[in-house]
């Protein structure tokens, strides 16, 4: 199948090529400004479906707007069937086809010029009515708000606000590419409004206050709400735009005879992950909690993890070591310990369910061994 993509370097024409390219059953044609006017008509030519993604909404003068939409819509139809072939067109429109201003009425224009096509040729037309899209390669301080509040946060520039009130649908571009792509097996000849796109409605002050706390995040070690699929998308678009000498960021890193511990991630909901490296004979923990749950895993080394009731006793030891990938769960009621008893440092990481909580830290010293025991 040959698939041809206008505007195939634009925001939307990337992502939806990258997934193109993936597949074996596409041969797939690009077209953008930077190609020459003939390669439009080759493409044409050859298509099966088009996806007629290239338009105009920044323009310097409004006259663009026709000649950007509308103008090369009404191209696009009239060259296929001059050809006398008959490809599926899949339009990307906008909400703003619905509005009297210059860009929305170009846009209706275009899918006037969609209708018309189906009606003479009995082939496929679908047009998408899409509202303001977000997500990776979206070109910041441009026509997007979103691009602009991840670009600008993401690298240390203000954002301005104009109307924190102000709510704005927004649609998140792998559910674009997904529709478009279920297009290249429906078959159905005709016209076609396609149905609504998912959308999140967020005002401009939520919008800013979440893309902040993205950044935040490294400092609070707090992540997002991944159970919202607008955040989990949202927060993968604003990391997209940070820049290649700001991937890594450091931990608040605790030093002791022991070794060194730090604070990973954490969340009220969830708890905390924490790791630690811990030198050769060194022991971690000899305390114990009444509801705070733990799990070690180690990761390198080797150790041994102990426990006692704190009411009696009896140890039980658990050997463990880093290529075991063993995860030891730290019930209530048991002082417990992890001794690093390898010839090199012990990597541990630890899960507890519950943040630290400096005024309720729910974990009182007990020695796991009693004096004189042996280890």
């Amino acid at each position: 199948m040959k698939v041809l993509v206008t505007g195939a370097a634009g925001f939307v024409g990337r992502n939806l090529c990258v997934e193109l390219a993936r597949r074996a059953d596409v041969d797939l044609l690009r077209f953008d400004l930077d190609t020459p006017a003939r390669g439009l008509d080759e493409g044409l030519a050859q298509a099966d479906v088009v996806f007629h993604l290239a338009g105009v909404n920044r323009p310097d003068n409004v006259e663009e707007f026709h000649k950007g939409n509308a103008e090369l819509t009404r191209r696009i139809c009239a060259k296929v069937i001059a050809l006398g072939h008959k490809p599926k067109i899949v339009l990307s429109s906008s909400i703003q086809a619905e509005l009297d201003n210059p860009y929305g009425m170009s846009k209706r224009v275009a899918e006037e010029s969609i209708l018309a096509y189906t009606e003479k040729t009995s082939a496929a037309g679908v047009v998408y009515r899409l509202k303001n899209l977000f997500g990776k390669w979206c070109r910041p301080n441009y026509n997007s708000v979103t691009a602009t509040f991840c670009h600008n946060v993401a690298n240390g520039l203000p954002i301005q606000v104009s109307d924190p009130a102000n709510v704005v649908e927004l649609t998140y571009i792998d559910d674009v590419v997904a529709a478009f792509l279920a297009e290249l097996s429906d078959k159905q000849p005709g016209f076609r409004m396609a149905d609504a796109l998912p959308s999140h409605s967020a005002s401009l002050g939520e919008l800013a206050a979440l893309v902040k706390s993205f950044r935040d995040s490294r400092q609070t070690l707090l992540p997002p709400d991944f159970s919202r699929p607008f955040v989990r998308a949202l927060y993968a678009t604003y990391l997209s735009y940070l820049p290649t000498d700001g991937f890594a960021y450091g931990l608040d890193v605790k030093t002791d005879p022991r070794g060194k511990l730090a604070e990973f991630i954490k969340q009220p909901c969830f708890g905390q992950i924490f790791v630690s490296r811990t030198r050769p004979g060194a022991t971690r923990g000899n305390h114990f909690h009444h509801t705070k749950v733990e799990k070690f895993l180690v990761i390198e080394g080797e150790a041994v993890i102990r426990f006692r009731p704190i009411e009696g006793a009896e140890v039980t030891q658990y050997p463990v070591r880093g290529e075991d990938f063993k995860v030891v769960d730290i019930p209530p009621g048991y002082t417990h310990s992890i001794e690093n008893v390898g010839s090199g440092d012990l990597v541990t990481l630890f899960w507890s369910s519950q943040v630290f909580d400096e005024a309720k830290p729910d974990t009182a010293f007990l020695p796991v061994l009693k004096q004189g025991e042996p280890t």
